[in-house]
């Protein structure tokens, strides 16, 4: 696209995060240039090659899909144009020792169905008193909170405040764990909703008890991408492209530079020097602080936007044909009990006995016929070295576990198929191998991960360690949030407020697009 500004943006990384600001920032005309370690996009939504094809090794649920819907409009694009999604109307199938199952949908009236024939009417009652509450937790933060470029205290109050039905959840130290204990007698469904605290990197027993709200962004839809997740990755990357994003894959960053006491620019690992107004920082805040790129980039932080660290994962990505039980697109099989699970790992050990997630990803339509594609994850302490033996510990504690529950595969998967903590830590460097960033656990956690600007002027961050958090749609967001601060800085740094002469912007709006700004 047609470049109306001397501006230059450098985005480090290509993830959701990296790739939501630098497509917003293009539209906005400014010159964009992402560089990317690997060789192609996604960050942590990646793929590994399988006899069935690519199979996705990373995010697996695609939720709020009008963050990415927004996205593509900005740019004056549909995102149906370029990816088929898939409604999922079952969320997922839950499966336990005792050989009960359960489904729930984004029909709540067919989840309370499911739940009275799962576990009696008192339990579907305490569900929809449940889901009501949570329903008023995710009202009540999602413009201030999520939404927002920083967490607005004053609105959040305010809301809660307005939504008395949520008041039970927001008690200080109230753990979510403890919070379910108090909403429903059947420990299946306190195991059940207490998995959501995972989902960003959490235990359910120590994280706070307003997790509960992300069981109704989940309720609100989910959709299969066409041909996996990773697609999505793609597809952005695409759409960058098309406005103008340079995108340098098999490259990293070696320094940020400054200047005058702010961002000048960025060494490259073959000695390039790029120069630039502003970076963004699309890896995790921790490698910021571990000085990885360099000592002014390393004082951006304070210690608390990134630590303590979240929960890793040991994941598994193959092709294989199953046997035993019928799977849905996303599966849980849960531990007998989860002290045998959180335990161990908050102990930094491989659990006693493990919930397992099964994403079937070839079942958005139905059983096919042939090897199918699976991931499974299994929650982890992060950590960065691989002790020995590990990979045939976490076999062990796999398609054994799987057995138990009827479900077999007519191949193992390679140890090459297995992702561990030092694996995502190799990945993501600086990262210690977690996946979510900083941890969700302690009553005001969700308040210390870092905005999008630092301390450094001229330095901003997206992806999952930056707010909102971790997650897909919540990544894309830290990119809007972070395009937004820049284009907001510059603007206010400039002596014309748009104009097309040095040290101005002119901005295009979504009517008058493309065309040169009067």
């Amino acid at each position: 696209m047609e470049q109306r500004t001397g501006q230059k943006v450098i985005v480090i990384g290509a993830g959701m995060g990296g790739l939501s600001a630098a497509i917003r920032l293009a539209c906005a005309g400014l010159s964009v240039t992402v560089i990317e370690t690997q060789s192609g996009p996604g960050g942590k939504m990646r793929s590994l090659p399988s006899v069935a094809g690519p199979v996705d090794a990373g995010p697996t649920v695609l939720t709020l899909r009008s963050v990415f819907d927004a996205l593509f409009e900005a740019a004056g694009e549909r995102l149906d144009d370029h990816l088929h999604l898939i409604s999922q109307p079952v969320l997922a199938r839950h499966w336990w020792l005792d050989g009960s199952t359960l489904d729930l949908f984004t029909d709540p009236e067919a989840s309370a169905a499911a739940i009275a024939a799962f576990a009696g009417p008192k339990a579907e009652a305490q569900f929809r008193r449940f889901n009501a509450l949570s329903a008023q937790l995710y009202t009540a933060f999602d413009a201030p909170m999520m939404q927002a470029a920083k967490p607005q205290l004053g609105a959040i109050a305010w809301n809660a405040l307005r939504a008395p039905r949520a008041w039970p959840a927001l008690q200080p130290g109230l753990s979510l764990g403890q919070f379910l204990s108090r909403s429903f007698d059947d420990p299946r469904l306190r195991q059940l909703f207490g998995r959501y605290a995972t989902y960003v990197g959490g235990a359910p027993h120590l994280s706070p008890a307003v997790l509960a709200l992300i069981w109704q962004a989940e309720a609100r839809g989910v959709w299969g991408v066409e041909g996996g997740m990773h697609r999505l990755a793609t597809a952005l990357a695409a759409l960058a492209e098309r406005q103008g994003v340079a995108l340098e894959y098999g490259r990293s960053v070696r320094r940020i530079e400054r200047q005058s006491g702010r961002v000048s620019g960025v060494v490259l690992s073959d000695g390039r020097v790029l120069k630039c107004d502003a970076v963004v920082f699309n890896g995790d805040p921790a490698g910021l602080l571990a000085g990885l790129l360099g000592n002014g980039a390393q004082q951006a932080l304070p210690p608390s936007a990134a630590h303590p660290r979240s929960l890793s994962a040991w994941v598994w990505a193959f092709a294989a044909t199953p046997s035993g039980v019928d799977l849905t697109h996303h599966n849980v099989f849960f531990a007998s009990d989860p002290a045998r699970e959180f335990g161990p790992i908050a102990r930094g050990q491989m659990p006693d006995e493990a919930t397992l997630y099964i994403c079937a990803q070839d079942r958005q339509h139905g059983p096919p016929s042939g090897p199918e594609r699976f991931e499974i994850i299994m929650n982890a302490p992060a950590k960065t070295g691989e002790p020995s033996g590990e990979i045939a510990q976490c076999r062990a504690r796999t398609f054994p576990q799987l057995a138990r529950f009827g479900l077999s595969f007519d191949q193992p998967p390679p140890d090459s198929a297995l992702t561990t903590p030092a694996g995502f830590a190799a990945l993501h460097p600086g990262s210690q191998g977690a996946i979510y960033g900083r941890s969700p656990q302690g009553t005001l956690a969700s308040f210390q991960r870092p905005g999008a600007r630092t301390r450094l002027p001229g330095l901003y961050l997206a992806g999952g360690g930056a707010h909102p958090g971790a997650g897909v749609p919540m990544a894309a967001l830290s990119g809007k949030h972070a395009a937004e601060a820049i284009l907001s800085d510059l603007t206010s740094a400039s002596p014309s407020r748009l104009t097309d002469m040095p040290g101005g912007m002119s901005m295009a709006s979504r009517t008058t697009g493309r065309a040169p700004s009067r």
